[in-house]
């Protein structure tokens, strides 16, 4: 059975698109590695994938740090998550086949790391619809939600529409999370709220249930709508279940993202300058009284294209069939 090496950058947006994958090469009696920063090892473990840090590897993986372990493991397949060229220029040079793994839209340039070139195949997990048209030789993947070991579907707390509300890990700030949560108190709806680092001095409206971190996987089956900061992760989960998306971007991609969804028809998209209360209520009414109408219809239309794709099972064999 073929060995392969996964590698990712350390953090929960660009490790977790990875793991559905590893995790059928593993099921499928593959021999799987992980190379990222410590930080997102105790993740990794829970799948039995075989975390290891390269070197002093903290964020990024460069060339020099996996050279190494590239001899020391000599995998027949490394899957590079965008991000980590030094990756892809370390497998090239000891000639071990490789490809890329996307975890969403190709970002535009200008984010913080460049775009991964072309030469080489990537495994996609974007919805055609959506994906930037620069983006070649895809190797489709259906989007699976990343599960956490042992976590169970949430159940919805009542009868009223349910919201779930997130700004992600790294560009949420407790002004606009704030402000999203007074509009949304205003709406006869119970609202869950993933704070992340975030410590909101306010009070909690009574309509919302804060806490650090939720299993996205267990509760956008059961949410309304999906009022987010435009992150790849949530906005392709929201997708993959058909649910709307009203998103407040940040930063990095998220624009790009939000852009695509509006193009879409699926999302309603509030630019920095209108990230406040009144506009997020009355945005947010506008999704929750449209169930039957345009944009859930356009993220019903997106869901089946996602579930159309192919499966993580099916990838790992014809990846592994050459």
């Amino acid at each position: 059975m073929p060995r392969i090496l996964f590698s990712s950058l350390s953090s929960p947006g660009h490790t977790f698109p990875l793991v559905p994958l590893a995790v059928a090469a593993r099921d499928a009696g593959h021999e799987v590695h992980f190379a990222a920063g410590d930080h997102v090892h105790p993740a990794l473990d829970g799948h039995g994938l075989r975390p290891f840090r390269p070197a002093d590897s903290f964020y990024e993986i460069y060339a020099d740090d996996l050279a190494p372990h590239l001899d020391r493991l000599a995998p027949d397949l490394v899957v590079h998550g965008w991000g980590l060229p030094g990756v892809a220029e370390a497998a090239r040079a000891a000639g071990i086949r490789s490809v890329w793994h996307g975890f969403g839209r190709l970002f535009p340039d200008g984010i913080g790391f460049d775009r991964p070139s072309m030469e080489l195949p990537h495994v996609d997990i974007c919805p055609p619809s959506l994906q930037d048209p620069a983006l070649t030789h895809r190797i489709p993947l259906r989007h699976v939600p990343y599960n956490e070991p042992g976590a169970r579907p949430a159940a919805r707390r009542g009868p009223r529409p349910l919201i779930f509300l997130s700004l992600g890990t790294a560009f949420g700030t407790p002004t606009v999370l704030a402000s999203a949560m007074r509009g949304l108190a205003d709406l006869d709806a119970d609202v869950i709220v993933a704070a992340g680092s975030i410590t909101l001095k306010d009070d909690i409206p009574d309509n919302a249930l804060v806490r650090p971190w939720v299993a996205q996987s267990g509760l956008l089956p059961v949410v309304d709508l999906v009022v987010h900061h435009g992150g790849s992760g949530t906005m392709l989960g929201a997708l993959a279940h058909g649910v709307p998306q009203l998103v407040l971007p940040q930063g990095a991609d998220q624009f790009a993202n939000a852009n695509a969804l509006v193009r879409a028809g699926a999302a309603i998209q509030l630019p920095p300058e209108d990230q406040h209360a009144d506009a997020v209520a009355a945005s947010a009414q506008a999704l929750l009284a449209d169930r039957g109408g345009d944009h859930r219809a356009a993220a019903r239309a997106i869901r089946n294209e996602i579930a159309a794709m192919p499966s993580p099972d099916e990838v790992v064999e014809a990846l592994t069939a050459r």
